[in-house]
């Protein structure tokens, strides 16, 4: 081999071949090698390797693309041992050096492309050469993810570690320097959109918009200022979802004026007008708030049992403290959550995903009226991304639709009951913005499930908690969930358990309750409630406490300064428990709590103040008389009386405002009241 080194294939390790290929391609290359079948390796003046196998297969690596462009004779659809075989024996005949230019610094790699300088940082990589290489499509995508706006967080190369850049919506990982080997969980357009947001963050960390790659080479980016990691917001502005807040804002105030009981079906036609407007201009989190609106005023309409005045108006307050909250990041962006998080701009309404694994965390079953719903919650230890599968089922006249027997279901031709407590391998299947999963069930939509085995160590520490107080430290410090990023299972986190502590089974309540602690300190109550669609569910979870856990995976929320995880699964020595799947008919004995918790003054008086709020957004505020308005004043008496003087004066406010003409400002003194009850109630 005469030819200059392929440096770009002397870089790749065996995890990036892994990530481009498959584990078991990776291992049955190596075995053929190990077992002397090493094919005869080529390299041309062009940078083309090509190998001939014994068995007669010949793989040929072009000198840019990566091995998305190799080609091989064996008849091999996609990726093959004979492509990763190449490479490695590619490796083992040509011992490892740095590139011969002596001014480029030596922790860099050669790019692919044997033309092209080598870069370090994929800040360097130009437009052209995207264009090039995906096509103008992905940058004409992309730009609109960018006037949007979107954050990354980057990891800068290194010698140990590839470039990657953690979007919104997928994660790009540079595995060698340039285009020609990277890997991203999206796939289709999606991942050529991927990784031109990609390359934009990392010019957008240094200042650049237009790099030249003549001067932005590996000598200019090298240095301590780009190791690590970074964050970054990339684009932004809120001129085009403003308007459509607008609009959706004043329908909004017509059904808090109004009330539930006078939202007629052209209301709910405008309502649906304006949802897609802001999908179309990337506010998914205002969108699916006004899409939940609808779906509660249609319930009202249906005389659904699932309707509930307390969501109803949580949503309206809602949509004004997003709005709110966005304009204020657009004039001040440096202070609080970015606007793009704000409005879920820098989310992609779908992603497609190919040959992902996911790690089951379990289950929950309910009732919501006259359907059982279900979400099955998968972990992408990828993306640090947990995941829901979403189903609904009516429930049958006799109401024996248990979790019991929904386990016993198909969905992607598995198991349910498989799904929520294994690992998963899935060739086809896509999210959407809000972290719902949907798996493929075409012919070539293959879905496995595997053992979950010992799976849940090996998910990211912001998945995974082994220090409780730390996990407490990280809810705290999260915005209020009226401005929070709208994602399915947000607060479920795998809890790594030292000891367990039953407390029994409290009536009043109608909840098991236990005391678990975590390896590096730190306790939680963990809390199973009785549901009526997983009878089985406490005699299941009190059987696997007994036995003792491992781990633990659940809803984390804190109340009174106590954290507190109701379960989807706990990992026992015999595997994972799921306790709504399992069966059960509500007669077991259950060991009792010695004592319930005293009534809190506080939680009372925000809660009572909640449901006045429900109540006035029910019948609406020009249909509010004097006994409502009676209710407001005694709510904020009694809020004054706990000490929570400033939202007693809003309800003040409100009191005043009702007895008013004035629409706009009784809309204004209602949004202000339950803005703060809800953010209180939270904090509470």
């Amino acid at each position: 081999m005469t030819a200059e080194p392929r440096h770009d294939l002397l870089a790749l390790t065996t995890d990036a071949l892994a990530a481009l290929a498959n584990r078991g391609l990776v291992k049955r290359a190596a075995k053929d090698l190990d077992a002397g079948a090493v094919p005869e390796v080529a390299l041309a003046d062009d940078g083309t390797l090509t190998a001939v196998f014994p068995d007669g297969a010949e793989a040929v690596l072009p000198a840019s693309g990566g091995l998305e462009t190799a080609t091989c004779t064996c008849g091999a659809t996609g990726k093959c041992r004979h492509r990763v075989g190449a490479v490695l024996a590619y490796q083992q005949q040509t011992p490892a050096t740095e590139p011969a230019d002596p001014g480029i610094d030596p922790g860099t790699e050669t790019a692919p492309e044997p033309a092209a300088d080598p870069i370090a940082s994929p800040a360097a990589i130009t437009d052209d050469a995207l264009r090039e290489t995906l096509g103008h499509h992905a940058l004409k995508a992309a730009e609109q993810t960018r006037r949007a706006g979107y954050t990354a967080r980057l990891t800068w190369p290194g010698p140990d570690r590839p470039a990657a850049a953690e979007l919104p919506a997928a994660t790009v990982t540079f595995l060698v320097p340039g285009l020609g080997y990277v890997h991203t969980d999206a796939t289709g357009p999606a991942r050529d959109t991927a990784i031109v947001l990609a390359v934009w963050a990392f010019r957008a960390a240094l200042g650049n918009t237009a790099p030249d790659s003549a001067t932005m080479d590996g000598a200019t980016l090298g240095g301590a200022a780009l190791e690590g990691t970074t964050t970054v917001s990339v684009g932004g502005g809120t001129d085009g979802p403003d308007v459509a807040l607008d609009q959706a804002l004043t329908l909004a105030e017509q059904v808090l004026l109004d009330g539930a009981v006078g939202a007629d079906g052209v209301l709910r036609a405008a309502l649906q007008r304006e949802s897609k407007t802001l999908t179309r201009r990337r506010a998914h989190w205002p969108a699916g708030v006004v899409d939940d609106l609808i779906e509660q005023l249609e319930r009202y309409e249906d005389r659904s049992a699932a309707y509930d005045p307390q969501r109803l108006a949580a949503l309206l307050a809602e949509l004004s403290a997003r709005a709110r909250a966005a304009r204020r990041r657009s004039e001040a962006p440096s202070n609080g959550t970015p606007a793009t998080q704000v409005l879920g701009s820098e989310e992609a309404a779908a992603t497609p995903l190919t040959l992902v694994r996911l790690t089951g965390l379990g289950a929950r079953v309910a009732t919501a009226g006259d359907t059982r719903t279900l979400e099955i919650y998968l972990a992408q230890p990828e993306t640090g991304m947990v995941l829901a599968v979403q189903r609904d089922w009516p429930v049958p006249e006799d109401g024996t639709l248990t979790g019991a027997e929904i386990a016993a279901k198909r969905l992607a031709g598995c198991k349910i009951g498989a799904l929520a407590a294994g690992n998963t391998v899935t060739e086809a299947a896509s999210r959407t913005a809000a972290r719902a999963l949907k798996l493929g069930t075409g012919r070539l939509a293959k879905t496995q499930v595997l053992p979950l085995g010992l799976a849940w160590n090996d998910l990211p520490d912001s998945l995974r908690a082994a220090d409780l107080d730390a996990l407490a430290e990280e809810l705290a410090a999260r915005p209020p969930a009226l401005v929070r990023p709208r994602v399915a299972a947000e607060s479920l986190r795998v809890i790594a358990v030292d000891d367990v502590e039953l407390l029994g089974y409290d009536p009043a309540s109608q909840c098991l309750e236990a005391r678990v602690s975590a390896p590096r300190g730190g306790t939680a109550i963990l809390r199973v409630p009785h549901r009526a669609a997983a009878p089985g569910a406490l005699e299941a979870a009190e059987n696997a406490l007994r036995k003792g856990v491992a781990s633990v995976a659940g809803h984390v929320h804190r109340h009174r300064g106590v954290l507190i995880v109701e379960p989807t699964a706990l990992l026992t020595e015999d595997g994972p428990v799921v306790p709504d799947f399992a069966p059960g008919d509500d007669t077991a004995e259950l060991a009792a709590v010695a004592a319930t918790a005293a009534t809190d003054p506080v939680a009372a008086a925000v809660e009572d103040a909640l449901t006045v709020c429900a109540d006035l957004a029910h019948q609406g505020l020009r249909g509010a008389r004097e006994p409502s308005r009676r209710r407001v004043e005694t709510a904020a008496a009694d809020l004054k009386r706990v000490g929570l003087q400033r939202a007693a004066g809003d309800f003040v406010h409100l009191y005043q405002a009702l007895a008013a003409e004035d629409d706009t400002a009784k809309c204004a003194a209602w949004t202000a009241a339950a803005v703060r009850m809800l953010v209180t109630a939270e904090l509470h």
